[in-house]
C-alpha cells in the first residue's frame, strides 16, 4: 500500500488524523504528512474519503 498526500491541495483540515491517527499527523503548518512510524489499516481509505479536497491517494 503507498499513501500519497498532495501538499500542494492539502488544506489542513485534519480529517485524515482524526480517521487513521495512527498514519496520519498535522505539521506545524497545520499540513497533512505521514507519521514515520506509520501502520496502514482500513482506516486509511475513510481517511482519504473524508479528506475535503481529495489531497490523499491511495495506490
Amino acid at each position: 500500500m503507498r499513501i500519497d498526500i498532495d501538499r500542494d491541495v492539502c488544506i489542513g483540515a485534519g480529517q485524515c488524523a482524526l480517521a487513521a491517527p495512527k498514519v496520519f499527523t498535522q505539521d506545524d503548518d497545520g499540513l497533512s504528512e505521514l507519521l514515520a512510524e506509520a501502520e496502514p489499516g482500513p482506516m486509511v481509505g475513510e481517511a482519504a474519503r473524508a479528506c475535503p479536497v481529495q489531497a490523499i491517494t491511495i495506490t
